[in-house]
């Protein structure tokens, strides 16, 4: 079955950089278009960040372009989230998602 493992959250300070991971499994990820998305408190989660399966198209959400940046591993099924000059509003839980499964979420934490 599809598993997502998201890894790499924790707590950063304003400006700081902070590299996400999604490890995929039970579909073959070098086929696949994936997704990052965030859901902040009491907000409706949110689209982050698309790359298609070869990795070479790239789309983000105006909030965060220019400062993250997605990237893949298809020799090991991997979805990475290169987040720079955080701000304190990017503080959220951040899934990988394949189709309309989602992993468990990883929280990123910004402190002003």
């Amino acid at each position: 079955q599809v598993l997502l493992v998201e890894s790499g959250g924790g707590l950063v300070q304003a400006g700081g950089s902070r590299r996400l991971s999604c490890e995929a499994s039970g579909f073959t990820f070098s086929w696949a278009t994936m997704y990052w998305e965030r859901q902040a408190p009491e907000k409706e989660r949110e689209f982050v960040a698309s790359i298609n399966s070869a990795g070479t198209s790239t789309n983000y959400a105006d909030s965060v372009k220019g400062r993250f940046t997605v990237s893949r591993d298809n020799a090991n099924d991997t979805l990475y989230l290169q987040m720079n000059s955080l701000k304190p509003e990017d503080t959220a839980v951040y899934y990988c998602r394949y189709y309309n499964w989602w992993g468990q979420g990883t929280q990123v934490t910004v402190s002003s």
